[in-house]
């Protein structure tokens, strides 16, 4: 059984953020789990810093990207009028190189009715754990 309010695709959900943040930096959810949502990001000249590794602003840009469309679609878009971070950590471990193309994937650590708690684990392209972040959203409900 899944977590989500409705059955979405990624085609569906990379449509919803046309002109975004997420759009600028070519962020693009490539699958919808269960209980979690893969995305990808090339590293290109738009996300490095001068060293030509990803900028760990980026990342940030990343997992918040996907812990914020995670938080919109486990409600009824009906009941509320969206969800908006509070708070997100990132602990960088490793670097992604110019060329390179990561992958983050969140899941819920804890889902309440106002307050979401995620996890995004974010992966370069040789499959190793490049960030760990955390997401703080707050659910916006309609009156």
């Amino acid at each position: 059984m899944s977590i989500w309010y409705t059955d979405l695709t990624p085609e569906q959900l990379n449509a919803s953020g046309k002109n975004t943040m997420g759009d600028f930096l070519d962020i693009r959810i490539t699958e919808v789990g269960k209980d979690y949502l893969k995305a990808t990001m090339p590293v290109t000249s738009k996300n490095v810093q001068p060293m030509r590794l990803l900028h760990g602003g980026a990342s940030v840009v990343l997992a918040e990207t996907l812990g914020s469309v995670a938080s919109w679609i486990i409600h009824d878009p009906n009941t509320i009028n969206g969800a908006v971070g509070v708070e997100v950590n990132a602990n960088h471990l490793k670097s992604a190189k110019e060329g390179e193309t990561v992958t983050g994937v969140v899941s819920p650590i804890k889902v309440g009715r106002n307050i979401h708690v995620w996890d995004i684990k974010i992966y370069n392209s040789s499959d190793e754990l490049c960030c760990v972040s955390r997401l703080t959203t707050m659910i916006l409900h309609k009156k």
